[in-house]
């Protein structure tokens, strides 16, 4: 049987040798690619007023309401009770503190039979004291017992910040140093700028919501959330660094007509495996959030958070701002050769 459109005499035109086909049928892939190709660098502006909406809001908390400290950087005492059957109202515990002249005392109920109170640096007597005053109103036991400091408290603060700020410093030498081969026509120093902008778009916005919790529910910032937003940071820019790498891959392949395009097909073609990575450890992080304790509860929301606009600026800011910074700068020598 001889199909048609083919020469039995001719290996080439032959079914088993289809080689045209298979040249036109990856061009056909390439360009089925191009035509659903997310126009996501060109729609940037959308993404930028999104990110500043929320760095607004951010700034809005913590200008008015503050971040709401806890005894790691305040200074205090920490007291966590767990009775035998229900814990009693929180107003009776307060009345019955009272009592002690030991100050005004924060009473947060975990669970039924838990319940976390806050009060000023306690030294063992009062300590003892507290205890006694909470068996009185059942039978309870101390699961936990924290004391730090004033001295302590601002001491931490002040490491928790230069932790912060010598992370993202050694980020930028870290990515300047490994895009240091790739200066045109963005300049190796500039990605390890852009990084840094989607790192503290990360921290920034859960650190505002974390604000908006402490108004309104009093989540504390503790040591704990400090090495949250140390995760964040490491979890973020790797992230970021994804996209990076394949922007510079597809430089040096010569992929795209633009500085601008080559971006976009960078980020489409790694948008499916920065989600997936993302998506598997938010639902790691959920199930933490939903049955872990209560200790750690609000340590998986900060890295639920930062997951999500960590992959959220991986894909539409950091990059984008690569090509924003280049169009600025072609606009300003095209200005130049016209005057």
């Amino acid at each position: 049987m001889v199909l048609k459109n083919s020469d039995p005499n001719n290996p080439n035109s032959h079914p088993n040798y289809p080689n045209e086909s298979i040249r036109c049928i990856r061009m056909s892939f390439v360009d089925w690619d191009r035509v659903y190709m997310l126009n996501i660098v060109g729609k940037r502006k959308i993404f930028y007023t999104f990110s500043a909406l929320l760095i607004g809001a951010g700034i809005f908390s913590i200008a008015f309401w503050g971040l709401h400290f806890g005894i790691d950087f305040k200074g205090g005492s920490l007291i966590e009770i767990e009775f035998a059957r229900i814990a009693p109202d929180v107003q009776a515990v307060k009345v019955n503190l009272v009592g002690l002249n030991l100050g005004d005392a924060a009473v947060q109920p975990i669970g039924e039979k838990s319940l976390i109170i806050r009060m000023k640096d306690l030294d063992e007597n009062a300590h003892q004291q507290v205890l006694q005053s909470l068996k009185l109103m059942g039978d309870s036991e101390e699961k936990k017992f924290d004391s730090v400091g004033p001295v302590v408290g601002e001491e931490l603060k002040s490491r928790a910040y230069l932790a912060i700020i010598t992370v993202l410093f050694l980020i930028v030498i870290y990515i300047a140093f490994a895009f240091r081969k790739v200066s045109r026509p963005v300049a190796s120093w500039k990605y390890g700028v852009a990084a840094i902008i989607a790192l503290f778009h990360d921290v920034f916005i859960p650190t505002g919501i974390f604000s908006v919790l402490g108004h309104y529910l009093g989540v504390e910032i503790d040591l704990l959330f400090v090495t949250g937003l140390l995760t964040i940071l490491g979890f973020s820019v790797h992230d970021t660094i994804v996209v990076f790498d394949r922007i510079r891959e597809n430089l040096r392949k010569g992929a795209g007509k633009s500085f601008e395009e080559t971006v976009n097909v960078s980020i489409n073609q790694t948008i499916t495996r920065s989600i997936n990575t993302s998506l598997t450890v938010f639902l790691a992080l959920l199930a933490i959030y939903i049955f872990g304790g209560a200790s750690i509860k609000y340590f998986a929301l900060l890295l639920m958070l930062g997951v999500f606009f960590g992959t959220y600026s991986s894909i539409f800011v950091a990059s984008s701002i690569l090509v924003t910074w280049e169009a600025w700068r072609q606009k300003r020598i095209a200005q130049r050769l016209t005057r």
